[in-house]
């Protein structure tokens, strides 16, 4: 059996230093749970790609996720449409498989792959949610109307999920690791910012 990833890895600096700064305010047992449901997410989308025959080139880690890096040219909307959800889909999945398993102890693993499989969702640039808005408007309405959507649409809840977590922050005192991901979607729903095409991201 062929391995099913053989591409270059890239971690940036910065997500280095969110990773250590997550696990001095959590807990390195949190934080490994937390990368173990990402690599659930991105195993998702693997899979689905290979089975579509598209070729995946490399793999960057960086502080928004991970962005599978893929020759995505060949896929039809429908096709790259069914590999962008693959990475939240697994994340359900995995979900709802460890919660029959019942018990206390696999509360935190559940709501991992519950956060991180909802967060990917949000219709940003970056994340597979502003993806999927981007295949279905250009489906249904041609690029230039999917630059449009999700331009606006994911600048509009970049900027909501930013103040929701800087109002809950600031009325329960919370830790302030989750600061970095907010000013990073920000950045990314910006004009000019990180782009989400050619890849699927978790």
């Amino acid at each position: 059996m062929s391995r099913p990833y053989r591409g270059p890895v890239r971690v940036s600096a910065g997500f280095c230093l969110l990773a250590a700064w997550f696990a001095a305010a959590n807990g390195w047992r949190l934080l490994l749970t937390v990368l173990g449901a990402a690599a659930v997410h991105e195993l998702g989308h693997l899979l689905v790609l290979r089975r579509l025959g598209t070729r995946v080139t490399g793999l960057r880690i960086g502080m928004l996720g991970a962005v599978l890096e893929t020759d995505s040219g060949r896929l039809s909307y429908g096709g790259e449409l069914l590999a962008v959800l693959a990475g939240p889909a697994a994340n359900l999945l995995c979900a709802l498989l460890l919660a029959a398993l019942g018990g206390s102890r696999w509360a935190v693993p559940v709501g991992a792959h519950l956060v991180l499989g909802a967060f990917n969702l949000l219709p940003v640039g970056p994340l597979d949610g502003g993806r999927a808005l981007y295949l279905l408007a250009a489906w249904s309405a041609g690029p230039a109307a999917a630059e449009w959507a999700v331009r606006w649409i994911g600048a509009a809840s970049a900027v909501s999920l930013a103040a929701v977590v800087g109002w809950l922050m600031w009325r329960t005192g919370g830790s302030l690791w989750l600061l970095p991901a907010a000013a990073g979607l920000l950045w990314a729903a910006a004009p000019g910012g990180e782009k989400g095409a050619g890849g699927c991201r978790s």
